[in-house]
Parts: structure tokens; sequence; C-alpha cells
């Protein structure tokens, strides 16, 4: 297998700036990294591969990203008041194909957040579906694999 570190380092710097916008609430920037018909997924089953079909956390589509950038901004959603403080950490960063359009990436990833006085901590496997444009990338699917997503959540509205 051969490993073109120049897509590696470009998708590297791309998920990176995604994840330091969502830590700093740079919500408006995050939304027009994604393609009009992206899709934000969060399993039940973190081994899930058929989202269509199955019950998740989320399913979002680019009206319901919005809705949900609303409630986490507009102080609406029990979850998300008062608003979390966060940290994400993205590493393991691995090109699973790129056929000169699409690249699909995994990654590992852990938040910490800090929200009423207690420090939680989220780690989850990512898949993205990325689609080139011009000299980036636009999202065209996320999807986290909590590794605990099939036990007791609670308060995880804003993870994104």
């Amino acid at each position: 297998m051969t490993l073109n570190l120049e897509l590696l380092t470009h998708v590297t710097a791309f998920l990176w700036q995604e994840n330091d916008m969502l830590d700093h609430g740079e919500y408006s920037a995050w939304l027009d990294l994604w393609t009009d018909k992206g899709t934000y997924i969060i399993p039940i089953n973190p081994k899930e591969t058929d989202f269509e079909n199955t019950l998740n956390y989320a399913y979002d589509d680019h009206h319901m990203r919005e809705l949900r950038v609303q409630r986490l901004t507009g102080g609406e959603s029990i979850s998300t008041s008062p608003q979390p403080r966060t940290v994400r950490t993205l590493s393991r960063i691995r090109v699973l194909s790129d056929d000169g359009q699409t690249v699909t990436v995994r990654a590992a990833q852990n938040i910490r957040e800090f929200r009423k006085e207690s420090l939680k901590h989220y780690s989850a496997d990512l898949t993205y579906t990325l689609e080139r444009e011009a000299d980036s990338f636009k999202i065209a699917r996320k999807v986290i694999s909590l590794i605990n997503s099939d036990d007791a959540l609670a308060g995880i509205g804003y993870i994104l």
C-alpha cells in the first residue's frame, strides 16, 4: 500500500480546522464546510453501517444541522445550557479510499467537555466522506461512532 503523504497532510489540516471551529463556536463557518446534501450521523449502535434504516441519535441533513446550531447557540436546549466548553483531539487519521473526487477518512476523536462544574469525556471513531472542492474539501458525510453509544448517554446534543 502506497501512502500519499500530501493527501494525508491536506485531509488532516482540513479535519483539524473543522474541530477547531467547533471548539471555538465558529458554527456558521462550520456549516459552510458541508455539501448541500451532506449528512451528519451519530448511530446508537457503534458497529452500525445501515444508517438510513436504523435508529440514530442524529441523522442530520442541511436543515437539521442548521437547527442543531440554532439550538446550541440560542440557549433553548437544556442539554446545551449553559453552553459547554470543549476541546477535541483528533488522531489516527487514515485515508481509506480516494477515487479522485471523493476521499473517505477514518480517525479517532476524544472530546473533553466542561459544563455545570463537570468534566466529561467522549471517545469516538469518526468516518468522513469528503468531496474535493477547489483546493479543499466539503463534508458529504460525517459518522460519529461513540464507543459507548449503546450505553446511557446524557447531553450529547452538542457533539458535532
